[in-house]
């Protein structure tokens, strides 16, 4: 499709949906606070380590696709970043956790699926999460996600969205036990807020220096 979004873009799309749906209230994300959340060590495959500029330039090709836009909020000096998936395609709140999952950790079973949304939005069971992976399956005009066929060393077959073409079935492939790591979700929000704090701190600091 039309989009084509490359690693770092799929990357950087999905934290903001993430920070979107389960820290409201430090969203739009800072530069900063962005780069943090690409390179968090928890619910994302696979770990990265990127700086400023490889984020940045995720968000110029972003906006360039008209997936994302800068702004400014009153009082800031510092230029934060939101998407607009919702201008773009008019998402449900779990269609919009799954694409966001789904752009953070790959393909994944919709058990899978249905257990990491659960900070962004509950799903009542697994055939609720199967429904609106079938509506982003079958949007229209292009297909948002697909049902892979089941691969060797699977016992189900996996989702993936198609946000960056159609995906790669050559790699093998071992099920992983379906878990939700309470703790690890809790560590990763916990550095996530560190990192947002420190960089209000320094954007009031910079702006105590002006007076």
């Amino acid at each position: 499709m039309a989009l084509e979004l490359g690693p770092v873009e799929a990357r950087v799309l999905g934290c903001l949906i993430e920070k979107d749906l389960t820290t409201p209230e430090y969203y739009p994300l800072s530069l900063n606070a962005l780069t943090n959340a690409c390179n968090q060590k928890s619910n994302r495959e696979p770990v990265v380590n990127w700086d400023d500029a490889t984020v940045r330039a995720g968000l110029d090709e972003l906006r360039e696709k008209g997936l994302c836009v800068f702004v400014h909020e009153a009082g800031s000096r510092v230029e934060k970043y939101r998407h607009r998936l919702q201008e773009k395609f008019n998402f449900t709140r779990g269609e919009q956790a799954l694409v966001g999952v789904l752009l953070l950790r790959g393909a994944q079973t919709a058990a899978e699926l249905r257990e990491r949304t659960q900070r962004m939005y509950a799903f009542e069971d697994v055939e609720t999460a199967e429904h609106a992976l079938q509506k982003l399956a079958d949007w229209e005009p292009e297909a948002l996600a697909v049902l892979m066929p089941r691969q060797p060393g699977r016992k189900e077959p996996r989702w993936m969205h198609l946000l960056s073409g159609p995906p790669d079935l050559s790699a093998p492939a071992v099920d992983e036990p379906v878990r939700v790591d309470r703790l690890g979700d809790l560590e990763a929000e916990i550095a996530g807020l560190r990192a947002e704090v420190e960089a209000l701190r320094a954007e009031f600091e910079k702006f105590r220096s002006q007076f």
